[in-house]
């Protein structure tokens, strides 16, 4: 089951929230294909970037963008001029037209042309580690693709950078990395995967970050596929959209210590030591000849108790 659904929407209500958050009603469809445009928008106007999430929410008169960025700097711009640009853009993209039959000026019910317009409000979170967002690590793989360096060497970089652990920062717990189509330009194509770390698809409480990318290279589309395990989540989490703008693209930050502190990987450690111990204890007790393992003792016939007997 965790290997064929999605990681994100299989954990949604559990420890992950949605990205869009609204109430639909009769005009639900039409929401959603309006979310699914903005998303679209955005991240064709601001391709440099770095967007790792983008969360939408509405109130009856206004949509609020919250924008998940690494590089801030480049969508606010001077003086936050690059940003009222977007925000005049994404007025006219939500705006609505409806034809209506309206009195005109002698009383006369005539149909007309009625825009409404929608207060757009942006607001920009700083991802301050994105090498643990799958979006951007997928992102970054599929760019240097692109430059002509070889898959081999950018995932393999991408896996590094996501697994370290410097001072201050905690890298991921595991990453899982995909990539298919014609690779190297070969005629036939082919799928390879790296990995390094845990990513257990199946345990709910582990925060899975997922994504899929796309090369476009002058042999063909080469799809990228990324899990990226960011610890496991244990306390009760609260899906507010105001919450998921605070902690997105973060993870969770004492996952891999609170499973620590429960001895899961020491203990079985522990154990087969002790296992040693005893083989050893068992081996002094038989004595120094070892009857029991000793092939050359057992049939050499001299040393062996039953040849005695017989």
């Amino acid at each position: 089951m965790g290997q064929k659904t999605n990681p994100i929407g299989n954990r949604l209500g559990i420890i992950r929230g949605w990205d869009s958050n609204w109430f639909g009603g009769n005009k639900f469809a039409e929401k959603v294909v309006e979310d699914e445009q903005i998303r679209r928008y955005l991240l064709a106007r601001i391709e440099k970037g770095a967007i790792t999430r983008i969360v939408i929410e509405r109130d009856l008169k206004s949509v609020i963008v919250t924008i998940h960025t690494s590089r801030p700097g480049i969508i606010i711009g001077k003086g936050g001029a690059e940003v009222d640009k977007i925000r005049e853009e994404l007025k006219k993209l939500t705006q609505k037209v409806e034809y209506k039959t309206l009195p005109n000026k002698k009383g006369e019910p005539v149909r007309q042309r009625v825009t409404t317009q929608q207060e757009v409000v942006i607001n920009i979170h700083e991802v301050r580690d994105p090498d643990l967002s799958a979006t951007y690590v997928a992102e970054t793989i599929a760019k240097q693709i692109e430059a002509r360096i070889n898959y081999r060497k950018a995932i393999k970089m991408a896996v590094q950078n996501t697994m370290r652990n410097e001072k201050g920062k905690r890298g991921a717990e595991g990453i899982k990395i995909r990539i298919s189509g014609r690779l190297n330009g070969a005629d036939m194509a082919r799928e390879e995967e790296f990995k390094d770390g845990r990513s257990p698809l199946h345990t709910f409480r582990a925060d899975i970050d997922y994504a899929v990318g796309e090369a476009l290279t002058v042999y063909g589309k080469l799809g990228i596929k990324v899990w990226i395990c960011r610890g496991e989540i244990y306390e009760r989490v609260d899906f507010s959209a105001q919450n998921a703008n605070e902690k997105g693209g973060e993870g969770n930050k004492g996952g891999g210590e609170r499973r620590n502190q429960q001895g899961g990987g020491e203990r079985g450690g522990n154990d087969r030591r002790e296992g040693g111990d005893r083989r050893e204890r068992r081996d002094d007790r038989q004595g120094g000849n070892n009857n029991n393992r000793g092939g050359g003792n057992n049939r050499g016939g001299g040393n062996n108790n039953n040849n005695k007997r017989r």
